[in-house]
């Protein structure tokens, strides 16, 4: 009955079939619970029930079953404890509860009650406890899946689990940050078999044994990112020759990379970003041919970036920012046309001129080679790089004009703000209506007035108080922008257009639309004309994401976004407004954060726009919380503006924080803050706060709770325990950290983004993570 989209609850009465020894349901959209009656099928040896809709407990009668050899519930959503019954199943090989939300410790004789067991699976559920010593005696063990749980203590050796083939221990609390952490990692040495080896976000502390290198010559992944190892990384690390995957980053490790790390033949990812790491690059890591994924990034690397990095004929990335590397860029690195995603070699110390075989980059989105000391001309080959959307080059000693073959780049923002850096530095002092002529687009009014053909209302995409934005595409090179002409008859106009030209200088962030150029000039009838051209977004806003809007087409109105696609653009605009509050120059202000000022690219990546209302501020301004001008005479739209500006109280990074939160809410309960049934009292902010956590189904954007039901559970009642609802909940608990009503009270964006990146790593970490099945 496997995989056959089976909806409705188990019947009980399978319980009397007494004599079956096989039962199997998985891969359905079965609800309810486990019926108690299955307690007397003393024949049973298989039973599976993975990849459903389950709830409840599992019941203490399964422990009666003598027979069973293969236990599956994983993937579910079942709560409460592990029967103590269910650990005497005496003739146990495989037992899965992994993906479920079941709580409690394992048993000290686990192993001895379930002397056969060979694949155990507990993953991403809310166990806590130490994990039993006698695991150690699991000789028949070949997988061990514990991650994701709140494990803690010392991990017991594995010297007698020769048979093991992969153990997943990451994402708990093990570990102590002390030396003797890591000590179970030489009981390995002896494993012949061993493939996956994950110990990544614990607390496990103390150096890296060397014997980490004499561990199974099978070994493929190697994780243990994001913990505080110390030491080095092992000379003998190139003895692990079938090697895909070595992630060290975010430790404390030190010394240089080992030359013999050239050895590992099949390595395909090495990050050893966020450590302490020293020496040179070894020239022998451009052995690894087949490396796609190379990231050094915030360490102390010194020397030469090697130029046998021209043989990694497969790298998809390569970060080398933030270390003191020095020299000139070797024209073999920039002649790897593979490179697709990023090439970071900002914050070194980078002399010489920029290869002009950087032409072969044409793959590439992301270029960043700022804050170093490269000098000379920009090559005009640069502009080959046609498929660029993030270029960095301001801090270096560039001279002289931009090409004109740039102009077909979609990076201009970036290009713009090291312009006019550039100028600044040669003190050349340049007027704002002349702000065009330094971009790298040199658009008129003509030019616009074309592409939008002549601002057409089929061109309309928005409009707000301080404009309206058209489409439009470019004659020459066919690049499609977005122009935002500003209303001239609102005084309010100029001053916001000054404000957002000023901000150029500072802002360039994956999660802000890019501003290409602005334009002041004068239209056919001598008035003045004042425009600025952003990156067009084809996906529209998260407006019309959340709420279609009136007079729609019935495909349009069938767009929506599922729960990850949120949760993804909620981090997406955190780190924006982290970015602007904490990381620019001067803080800066958004002021009207809402959905429609929330444009969604070809990826569905969240970008934050109109900085009409930005202002930016000093950090002492900043700290002595000064007023900011009233004579915008705007302070954001209601139902999304904080209520201390409606009081009169200063601007304030505070303000964005609640906007932020209201958006947030609005995201996952598909309610506008201006709702008509928020009224007298009752806000979107209490709607959520009285609901939770008991109500949370209720109000949860509808169209949640179907993709939810469609996934598996058609009866809503029995989402209680569903780990999505879980991060749901812990969502909403952010917008309300956010949207309380006394500033002071408000949680930071930088804690926003740590709290939302945490939620996104669970659910990324139960997809990604290895599940074996089995049936």
């Amino acid at each position: 009955m496997r995989g056959n989209q089976l909806t409705g609850e188990i019947p009980a009465s399978l319980g009397l079939l007494s004599n079956m020894k096989t039962l199997s349901f998985a891969i359905n959209i079965l609800r309810g619970g486990i019926p108690p009656s299955f307690g007397n099928l003393s024949s049973l040896e298989v039973l599976d029930l993975r990849t459903n809709a389950l709830s409840g407990v599992i019941p203490g009668d399964i422990g009666r079953l003598t027979n069973l050899s293969y236990l599956s519930v994983g993937e579910n959503a079942i709560s409460g404890i592990i029967p103590v019954g269910m650990f005497n199943l005496s003739n146990i090989r495989i037992f899965n509860i992994g993906g479920n939300n079941i709580q409690g410790t394992l048993p000290s004789n686990l192993v001895i009650t379930m002397p056969f067991i060979a694949f155990f699976f507990v993953w991403e559920n809310q166990l806590s406890g130490k994990i039993p010593i006698s695991i150690s005696n699991a000789s028949n063990l070949n997988v061990l899946q514990l991650h994701m749980n709140r494990l803690i203590g010392n991990v017991p050796s594995f010297e007698k689990l020769d048979k093991l083939s992969i153990l997943l221990l990451g994402a708990n609390h093990l570990g102590k940050g002390t030396e003797g952490d890591l000590n179970f990692l030489c009981s390995l040495v002896n494993n012949t078999k061993l493939e996956t080896l994950d110990i990544r976000t614990n607390n496990f502390g103390g150096v890296l044994p060397e014997c980490i290198s004499n561990i199974s010559s099978s070994l493929q992944f190697l994780e243990i990112e994001n913990n505080k190892i110390l030491g080095r990384i092992p000379g003998g690390i190139g003895n692990l020759i079938n090697l895909e995957v070595l992630q060290v980053s975010q430790n404390q490790l030190s010394g240089p990379i080992p030359l013999n790390t050239g050895r590992i033949q099949k390595l395909n990812t090495f990050d050893a970003r966020y450590n302490f790491l020293t020496g040179t690059i070894p020239y022998s890591i451009g052995n690894l041919t087949g490396l796609m994924f190379l990231a050094l990034g915030v360490n102390n690397f010194r020397g030469n970036i090697p130029s046998s990095l021209g043989n990694c004929k497969n790298l998809l990335v390569l970060g080398l920012s933030y270390n003191n590397l020095n020299g000139s860029i070797p024209p073999q690195v920039l002649g790897l046309s593979s490179l697709s995603i990023l090439l970071n070699l900002s914050s070194n110390y980078l002399t010489g001129e920029l290869p002009v075989e950087v032409e072969n980059l044409k793959n590439l989105g992301d270029l960043d080679f700022s804050k170093n000391k490269l000098s000379g001309l920009l090559p005009k080959s640069l502009g080959s790089c046609v498929r660029l959307e993030r270029l960095f080059f301001g801090g270096n000693l560039f001279e002289g004009p931009i090409h004109s073959s740039l102009s077909s780049l979609r990076v201009t923002l970036v290009l713009s703000i090291v312009l006019i850096i550039w100028f600044r530095k040669r003190k050349v002092q340049q007027p704002m209506s002349t702000l065009a002529e330094n971009s790298l687009l040199w658009l008129s009014y003509p030019s616009i007035l074309k592409a939008t053909n002549e601002f057409s209302m089929r061109n309309l995409v928005g409009s707000g108080s301080f404009g309206s934005v058209y489409k439009g595409i470019l004659e020459e090179s066919g690049v499609v922008i977005a122009v935002k002409v500003l209303n001239l008859l609102d005084h309010r106009s100029s001053r916001s257009f000054l404000v957002e030209c000023e901000t150029l200088k500072n802002i360039r962030h994956r999660n802000l639309v890019k501003v290409l150029t602005a334009i002041s000039s004068v239209d056919y009838q001598g008035n003045d004309f004042k425009a600025l051209v952003y990156e067009f977004m084809i996906n529209g806003s998260l407006e019309d994401w959340l709420h279609s809007p009136t007079g729609t087409s019935e495909l349009e109105t069938m767009r929506k976004l599922n729960f990850f696609q949120r949760v993804s653009v909620t981090i997406d605009v955190a780190h924006a407004l982290e970015y602007l509050h904490h990381h620019c120059e001067t803080s800066i202000i958004h002021c009207d954060l809402k959905p429609s000022n929330i444009l969604l690219d070809e990826e569905m990546v969240g970008h934050i726009s109109d900085f009409g209302l930005a202002k930016i501020i000093s950090a002492d301004e900043l700290n002595r919380s000064t007023k900011m001008s009233s004579s915008l005479g705007l302070r954001g739209t209601i139902g999304y503006a904080p209520p201390e500006y409606g009081m009169g109280s200063e601007l304030s990074t505070k303000g964005d924080v609640y906007s932020y939160g209201i958006l947030l809410l609005e995201m996952f309960t598909g309610k506008r803050p201006t709702n008509e049934r928020f009224r007298d009292g009752l806000s979107l902010h209490n709607f959520v706060k009285a609901a939770l956590p008991e109500q949370i189904i209720e109000i949860t954007d509808p169209i949640l709770v179907e993709e939810r039901v469609t996934r598996g559970t058609p009866d809503v009642k029995n989402l209680r325990n569903d780990r999505h609802l879980r991060c749901l909940n812990s969502l909403f608990e952010i917008g309300l950290a956010c949207s309380i009503e006394s500033p002071n009270e408000r949680i930071d964006m930088s804690d926003v983004v740590t709290k939302l990146c945490s939620i996104r790593d669970k659910i990324l970490l139960s997809r990604k993570v290895s599940k074996v099945s089995y049936g």
